[in-house]
């Protein structure tokens, strides 16, 4: 299972800043107003070839008459909860307060391993005022610059350390692929799974977030292994209201980040949503093969080939530019289709393990580069002159040799992965195209 690190403290301490700075992105909003950061921000960490995730959580008072602030303590509540590793952090220039000190208290309680984080420290002498920290009883704290990004190498190399004392929660055989069965709370994801596998071993009702936890089904079927994990419906966040669902949600992600297929349950009865395509990004930003179930489909009345053609290209077009996916109308109630909806899975997990020897790859795409070439910039011509499939990657990845890569951009990209999925047996799967010089 990847690992999860969530970073608390109370407000203004920069949270935010340092989120940004792990993950490499600007997605957290950073302002100097206290409470910026209402709802919590996920985001993945790469050091030394170690990947996790990071949820950035709001900040943290106690005994506050803000509104806001009982729901932001649910949030971190939450993540401490669920995460695998805490990052505490203080500000140094405000030294230590009787809040930090509150934050101290409820994270004991968690037995979870805490990193001190003293953020701010700009220079050697502001090093001198972190020792005062030591009060809180969690150690050195560990001196860093979330908005110079000094420091943050050392705190990543301890972040690395105290994960290789983690043990995994699920006992999961890493051989087996996963199947991740996700969607909207709702959906009929626990139904399918119970119609698979013949006995109600998963609670359905129709109360939207019945299930509070991934759980895991190792399952054998058309002679092939694999474990199918029922997630809890993901809902959009201002419609959580309970701390259990909020852990629900963490769940699902994790289980999206660690599995190998994930099948996106659709509600045939409302069609494709906003929160359909936030799940959809997700699953595509963890590079996850992909396979649509438009479920409940006994509930529609008009089931010609023309509506059928109409829903699949809403849903490509939703989903756009990646839109090389198998689509299955099933029903979880009646049962139809749903061993489709495994086989394709199948498919595209073995889709996922393609190799493309180097001579065949380069037979067939160098032609249709000579005929297509990259268009030429500033008088420039591009050439490519050879190819080939990287070994041992997680999802399929080419690399096209060319005398001026730079200058090879996204659209191009894409016609190359198009030609590479018409010839070779990639649906459903995330490739990666790298342009490198020759």
């Amino acid at each position: 299972m990847a690992n999860l690190v969530a970073i608390v403290g109370r407000p203004n301490v920069g949270k935010s800043t340092l989120f940004n700075r792990l993950t490499k992105s600007r997605r957290a909003i950073v302002s100097d107003e206290a409470g910026t950061t209402r709802d919590r921000q996920y985001g993945k960490c790469e050091w030394n070839g170690k990947e996790f995730s990071v949820v950035d959580t709001g900040g943290w008072v106690v005994k506050s008459d803000d509104i806001f602030e009982e729901e932001i303590r649910k949030q971190v509540i939450v993540a401490t909860e669920e995460a695998d590793i805490v990052l505490f952090l203080v500000d140094v220039l405000s030294g230590l307060t009787d809040w930090d000190e509150d934050v101290v208290r409820i994270l004991r309680r968690s037995n979870l391993p805490v990193i001190l984080v003293a953020n701010k420290v700009d220079n050697n002498a502001q090093r001198y005022d972190a020792a005062e920290f030591y009060k809180l009883g969690l150690g050195e704290p560990q001196c860093v610059s979330a908005a110079t990004g000094s420091g943050t190498g050392d705190l990543l190399d301890l972040l690395l350390e105290k994960m290789k004392n983690l043990k995994d929660e699920e006992e999961v055989d890493d051989d087996t692929p996963r199947f991740a069965v996700v969607g909207r709370p709702n959906a009929g994801k626990s139904s399918l799974i119970n119609a698979f596998i013949g006995e109600d071993r998963h609670i359905v009702t129709e109360i939207a977030g019945t299930t509070r936890d991934s759980i895991y089904t190792k399952y054998d079927k058309f002679g092939f292994d694999f474990y199918l994990v029922d997630t809890a419906g993901i809902r959009r966040k201002n419609k959580v209201n309970e701390d259990l669902e909020f852990y629900s949600v963490m769940r699902s992600i994790r289980a999206i980040e660690n599995s190998d297929v994930c099948i996106l349950m659709i509600d045939a009865t409302r069609g494709i949503e906003a929160q359909d395509m936030n799940i959809f990004q997700l699953i595509q930003k963890n590079n996850k093969s992909l396979v649509v179930v438009v479920n409940k489909w006994d509930l529609v009345e008009d089931k010609t080939q023309q509506v059928i053609s109409t829903f699949e290209n809403a849903i490509r077009e939703r989903m756009a530019p990646f839109t090389d996916f198998p689509i299955i109308f099933a029903s979880a109630l009646t049962k139809q289709r749903i061993y489709k909806v495994l086989e394709t899975a199948k498919e595209v997990f073995l889709n996922r393990k393609s190799k493309v020897g180097t001579s065949k790859l380069n037979e067939v795409m160098l032609p249709l580069i000579e005929a297509t070439p990259p268009p030429s910039i500033k008088g420039k011509y591009i050439k490519i002159k050879y190819c080939m499939q990287l070994p041992n990657t997680q999802i399929p990845s080419f690399v096209f040799f060319a005398n001026l890569p730079q200058y090879v951009k996204e659209p191009y990209r894409r016609f190359l992965e198009n030609k590479i999925r018409e010839n070779w047996p990639m649906h459903g799967c995330p490739i990666h195209v790298f342009i490198r010089q020759k």
